[in-house]
């Protein structure tokens, strides 16, 4: 059974920073490209950003390059999203998400699993 729980969300100032965590269960880690991508009220699932099943490559959308660092730890299963600089307009419910030896993906139904969301919620 494929679980990806996300972890590290909260509520967090302007400026500030936060670290989101994916811990993947069930999956051969090493073969699975991994990518973040946000949701907020109203709006469409959105891209954030990606890393590589190789780990070499990562990927980021255009708001976020830059403030954003994805990273994994292939011994820990765990992939990770280091938010910095955090604006209002990255409130948002960020969900983590897999996809077999995936290149490059960026839209949400290039991703075969989904994680349930952790809430990041920046106030002005």
């Amino acid at each position: 059974q494929v679980q990806l729980e996300e972890s590290g969300g909260g509520l967090v100032q302007a400026g500030g920073s936060l670290r989101l965590s994916c811990a993947a269960s069930g999956i051969g880690f090493r073969r699975y490209t991994m990518g973040w991508f946000r949701q907020a009220p109203g709006k469409e699932r959105e891209f954030v950003a990606a890393i590589a099943w190789s780990g070499g490559n990562t990927y980021y959308a255009e708001p976020v390059k830059g403030r954003f660092t994805i990273s994994r730890d292939n011994a820990k299963n765990t992939v990770y999203l280091q938010m910095n600089s955090l604006k209002p307009e990255d409130t948002a419910v960020y969900y983590c998400a897999a996809v077999r030896y995936g290149s490059r993906p960026s839209t949400p139904n290039e991703y075969d699993y989904w994680g349930q969301g952790t809430q990041v919620t920046v106030s002005s």
